[in-house]
């Protein structure tokens, strides 16, 4: 799959590029791991090695050149925002607003689903505003993990990075299970599970085998490692029929509306609309897809705004609108939890109509399945661009300009959790994981905007960290007592100490860096409740998914301790010494602040904002 011959290895410049190789050196080519010897050498020094990698910050001049040549080709810029926009439709769209809505209707907020539908769409635009500042200055396919690692540090990247990972997987399972059961309605089909295996004996909540599920991420596989360009043009067919069928469910439905259904409109209060806006953030998951194809586009300082933040307004209202039609057209008692729009037509008379809704959900979930391929295999390959994960997952095909390896073995991660696990279980975990990373990358653009190394003063470091950490604390204190009581009284205190966070931020730390193409407004006030709402709908989730998130957390940090933490280590330690031979980098030493190109461009970079 890459040209013939080689490179001399060490510091993952030197991958081998052969097709479909497979050896020890393609998994763990670093000094490390060459020997018994050198591993015991390495497992001894693990607590100095732990204190480098955590203290060590990138630089956008090392994610944009060196860490980026590392996948021996480039990807291929074939993107405008045109296309990013169709993807971000193409990427959100899909198993949250056609499964999840009726679910959460039914059994938390009522018809005040609609406002469950805002607190999330408004946490995820804070996100997207993050985003879309890292991902103009640095475009690189590794998203959220590459912002991480230049303004948080490695190790805070690496957990973030597992649960990116953890993420798209579980986001990908979720959908194509989705897929399973709207496919089973438009087959007339009254019981979803009627084209699944039953294993009697296991737990509810994975005994139902599903393997349609498997035959269309197969698919999807297919699609993704053919080519980008390829992807984009289908999503965007499939978007347009999408979005087609979705105006038709808006004004199909609002013809049977009976207002009488939003006589009882929240009635289980303001805690059903945070419980369900908690879980329906799944429906926003997927737009950090398109901060990946970064790499690929062809004007990011243009495109990348266009395409991100004009998707999630187009989703948002999107949503609203078919929220407010469901709960319009049945009342939420009767809402159906698995395929709950196709039902509702066929409640109110219009059996035709669930055809036409269950083929526009399908458009849909394919959709989103193509742009969470794309996406979390361009997240994969920039990880494992710095061997935190092996090397042989960063290689992009020569011929397709694609990252083949990464995208295969993602999708077969997603097909065995799609095989066996329910929705529910799914939608729950996935939320904990991207509220997570999105409140990491917005204390990123705190720290991004007001801290430089050699230009923010040592006083104004510490005032920069005691106020994120006051920030943390009142977000933290406010959501743990809204999974507790129900009275209002803690919130006179917790609240305050998240707004003399921000307010000490806006008042005593002067921006250390103004965002050069693009930058998010109204710093730090947006950025810092960004991380209060993401934060605060974690406390609405459930305590058994934190312990599968704790139980994920603890596995992947084993893996660091014993494999990426050494690898990393000696990539970065190689890295540094190629640069002071003259190496063919001529970029600053990695663990040092920089933010450009070139001297000039890093020397800007680093003026304090006016």
């Amino acid at each position: 799959m890459g040209v013939s011959g080689t490179e001399p290895s060490g510091g993952g410049e030197g991958l081998k590029r052969r097709g479909c190789s497979c050896g020890k050196d393609d998994f763990l080519p670093e000094e490390s791991f060459e020997s018994w010897g050198n591993y015991a050498n390495a497992l001894r020094s693990t607590p100095a090695r732990f204190k480098d990698r955590f203290f060590t910050r990138s630089s956008d001049s090392t994610e944009l050149v060196e860490v980026k040549a590392r996948s021996q080709h480039e990807m291929k810029k074939t993107l405008n925002w045109w296309d990013l926009i169709w993807f971000g439709l193409g990427a959100v769209i899909g198993a949250g607003i056609f499964v999840l809505t009726g679910l959460e209707a039914r059994e938390h907020a009522g018809p005040a689903v609609v406002m469950s539908y805002v607190v999330s769409g408004v946490s995820a635009l804070l996100s997207v505003f993050c985003y879309t500042e890292f991902a103009v200055e640095i475009p690189v396919a590794g998203g959220s993990f590459a912002y991480l690692r230049v303004e948080l540090g490695d190790f805070v990247a690496y957990i973030a990075a597992g649960n990116i990972l953890l993420e798209y997987v579980i986001g990908g399972a979720a959908v194509a299970r989705s897929w399973t059961s709207y496919f089973t309605s438009l087959c007339n089909q009254d019981d979803s599970n009627a084209f699944r295996i039953t294993v009697h004996g296991w737990s509810e909540d994975y005994k139902y085998l599903d393997p349609i599920a498997i035959g269309v991420i197969i698919f999807i596989c297919i699609l993704a490692v053919l080519s980008t360009k390829g992807s984009s043009r289908l999503n965007y067919v499939a978007s347009i029929v999408h979005v087609i069928v979705i105006l038709f469910i808006i004004i199909a439905g609002l013809t049977k509306a009976d207002t009488n259904n939003y006589k009882d409109f929240a009635p289980n209060g303001a805690r059903g609309v945070f419980q369900a806006s908690a879980v329906l953030f799944f429906a926003y998951v997927g737009f950090d897809a398109v901060a990946t194809m970064a790499e690929e586009t062809k004007n990011p300082a243009r495109d990348i705004p266009i395409g991100l933040v004009g998707s999630m307004v187009i989703t948002t209202t999107l949503y609203c609108l078919l929220a407010v039609t469901l709960c319009l057209m049945v009342p939420y008692q009767e809402i159906d939890k698995d395929a709950p729009f196709s039902k509702a037509f066929e409640t109110v008379g219009m059996g035709w109509a669930k055809y036409v809704v269950a083929a526009g959900a399908l458009k849909g979930m394919t959709s989103v399945l193509l742009v969470g391929a794309v996406g979390q295999a361009r997240y994969l390959t920039h990880i494992a661009r710095t061997h935190m994960m092996p090397p042989w997952f960063a290689q992009v095909d020569a011929k397709t300009g694609t990252p083949v390896h990464a995208t295969i073995v993602m999708l077969a991660a997603t097909a065995v959790i799609a095989f066996f696990t329910s929705l529910e279980i799914l939608a729950n975990l996935l939320s904990i994981s991207t509220l997570f990373i999105f409140s990491l990358v917005a204390i990123a653009l705190l720290v991004r905007r007001y801290y430089v190394t050699g230009v923010t003063t040592d006083a104004n470091r510490n005032k920069l960290i005691l106020c994120i950490v006051m920030i943390l604390a009142g977000a933290i204190a406010t959501s743990a007592y809204w999974g507790v009581s129900h009275d209002w009284v803690g919130y006179c205190v917790t609240a305050p100490i998240w707004f003399l966070g921000t307010l000490g931020i806006w008042f005593l730390v002067p921006q250390a860096r103004s965002p050069k193409l693009w930058g998010v407004p109204l710093v730090p006030w947006l950025p810092s409740l960004s991380i209060g709402i993401n934060i605060f709908l974690l406390g609405s989730i459930d305590g058994a998914s934190f312990v599968r998130f704790a139980v994920w957390t603890v596995i992947i940090l084993v893996y660091y301790i014993f494999f990426g933490l050494h690898a990393s280590y000696d990539t970065a330690k190689d890295s540094e010494a190629k640069r002071l031979e003259g190496g063919k980098y001529e970029t600053r030493v990695e663990g040092t602040k920089d933010s450009g190109l070139d001297g000039a461009y890093s020397k800007a970079s680093t003026e304090p904002a006016s």
